[in-house]
């Protein structure tokens, strides 16, 4: 399956916006809102970029995913508010988009040597794909959210 990653802009940040999942899932990510304004905001400081890419198959938005970095660093680039929409799980969207962004980040930033993300343990179909695609735990906690990495070689 191949999907695109395409920027958030004023023509599809509402339909961005209605992406949700799960019921079940909502403790584990963030609104797309949130994502978003993080944008805006710099949470993590101003020396921090947010890139947020919606996720599509064909012209079909799927899902949302954002990279947030500081390019003077080989370990400060991040995949976060990652969800495939409750309409398309379990269709291999989470692999195909995973895919994707870590040969993006890895492409446009050669001084990167790894890739990280948070994860809840108990959110399970996460916890698999990450496994399953090679990133590993670095023994850090986020809030509640356990730090993983995926080496780029």
């Amino acid at each position: 399956m191949k999907v695109q990653l395409k920027s958030v802009t004023r023509e599809n940040w509402e339909e961005a916006l209605a992406l949700k999942v799960q019921k079940q899932q909502s403790n584990f990510v963030p609104q797309v809102a949130v994502s978003l304004a993080k944008v805006y905001i710099k949470p993590d400081g101003d020396n921090i970029v947010y890139l947020p890419f919606a996720i599509y198959d064909n012209e079909k938005m799927v899902g949302f995913i954002m990279h947030a970095y500081d390019e003077n660093t080989t370990n400060m680039y991040w995949i976060n508010g990652f969800i495939i929409d409750e309409n398309y799980q379990g269709k291999g969207y989470g692999r195909a988009a995973l895919t994707e962004m870590v040969h993006w980040i890895a492409n446009r930033f050669t001084i990167c040597k790894e890739i990280r993300l948070t994860v809840y343990r108990e959110n399970e179909n996460a916890f698999k794909l990450y496994k399953s695609f090679g990133f590993l735990p670095t023994g850090d906690v986020y809030g509640e959210e356990d730090v993983w990495f995926l080496p780029i070689i």
